[in-house]
């Protein structure tokens, strides 16, 4: 997004007025939320989803491992399948870039759908590495839909069941948002293979009273369609933001939201990780906290498994939940999706979630972080300029 954009989007509204109905008009009612804060109450809810279904099970996944929970995954569509239930799946090539061949094999065979998307294939004319499908959704009959940051791999699940449950969070959503879920698989099928096919879901299907923008960034369509709903809400905070951001490296417009919030009083707090599974990215978010630490924000390292989390919560009215990470990758190349969320009874189950972290987490403080070894200071530079270049 250009400045001038930018500056567009901070005139909507009054700084700090609490009025969160930015694109209104994009919010649905009707809808129920179930917040799973953990991976292994994701994937169960997930799998009482699938063994439910009628119709139909749509699942859309940047990593589809061929690991015990995969196969767990694999096992359940593929009996859909063969009850007649439509199954299809959408993987992305470069985040499931190990699974198993003949893992894919069986499924086809057992009559799941499968499409991987954008394949590792250089060879091929406009082929790039950059364009990933990030997202993580699940619709089940165009009437129950779940997303997040939980993938389909090990790494989520239980350690007791042999996994490293990443800290994450996952969302159940029963409602009319689910159907606009649905549309947004139904886009990216008809995009890769030029094959269409009707919803089971119905816009009416009322289940709550939980309003819900399901956001999405669309290639080059509305790609700035999440941040855009980012720096509204951070626009219009009066009282205190809350986020947690697994590869947390803000662009320039974002970090100005933040630090103006933090100028006016808001209390502004963000957890970010301390231990990581991509170095080089972590780094390159590290490069920030200095100008960020300088204008009030206060940064919360966590320290236990790896951080995988991306919501937000804004004066307990406004919570996000979803696949967006604050950084490059999701605003300019990824496919991703947000739930925007107006309902005070799941932002109250969110803030006490934040709560909960940010009082285990070890707070970043100025004076110490300007004492971090030299080599940390050249990394950093290093790795940002890297992801600069993509």
């Amino acid at each position: 997004m250009a400045i001038p954009e930018f500056k567009r989007i901070l005139k909507l509204t009054p700084a700090g007025n609490g009025d969160f109905s930015y694109q209104a008009d994009k919010y649905i009612g009707g809808n129920k939320l179930t917040l799973l804060p953990t991976g292994g109450e994701a994937y169960r809810s997930m799998w009482d989803a699938i063994e439910g279904a009628k119709e139909t099970v749509h699942l859309e996944t940047y990593i589809f491992s061929s690991d015990k929970t995969g196969q767990e995954f694999a096992r359940r569509l593929e009996a859909q399948a063969r009850k007649g239930v439509r199954v299809r799946v959408i993987f992305d090539a470069v985040g499931s870039l190990d699974i198993d061949q003949v893992f894919l094999t069986r499924m086809r065979n057992a009559g799941v759908q499968l499409l991987e998307y954008h394949p590792v294939a250089p060879w091929r004319p406009r082929w790039t590495w950059t364009r990933r499908d990030h997202r993580k959704l699940l619709v089940v009959d165009g009437k129950v839909a779940f997303t997040g940051g939980v993938n389909i791999s090990d790494e989520h699940a239980p350690i007791a069941e042999g996994g490293s449950d990443w800290h994450d969070v996952h969302v159940r959503l029963e409602g009319p948002a689910a159907y606009q879920a649905e549309r947004l698989f139904r886009s990216v099928w008809f995009k890769e293979t030029q094959r269409w096919f009707a919803s089971e879901g119905h816009p009416d299907h009322l289940r709550g009273e939980s309003k819900v923008w399901v956001a999405a960034n669309e290639e080059f369509l509305h790609r700035y369609r999440i941040r855009s709903a980012y720096l509204s809400a951070l626009r219009a905070a009066a009282r205190e933001v809350r986020i947690a951001n697994a590869y947390f490296s803000p662009d320039l417009p974002t970090r100005l939201a933040l630090s103006a919030a933090a100028k006016r009083g808001v209390s502004v707090r963000v957890l970010v990780q301390g231990r990581t599974d991509i170095t080089s990215v972590w780094y390159a978010g590290r490069y920030h906290y200095d100008y960020l630490l300088r204008h009030d924000v206060r940064l919360f390292e966590w320290m236990g498994t790896v951080l995988h989390s991306k919501t937000a919560l804004i004066d307990r009215q406004w919570a996000s939940v979803g696949s967006y990470n604050m950084d490059r990758w999701s605003l300019l190349h990824n496919l991703e999706v947000n739930l925007n969320i107006l309902d005070p009874d799941f932002a109250g189950q969110l803030s006490a979630r934040f709560e909960g972290d940010m009082s285990q987490a070890r707070e970043i403080k100025l004076d110490e972080w300007r004492r971090r070894p030299a080599f940390d200071k050249i990394a950093e530079a290093v790795c940002y300029l890297l992801t600069r270049a993509f």
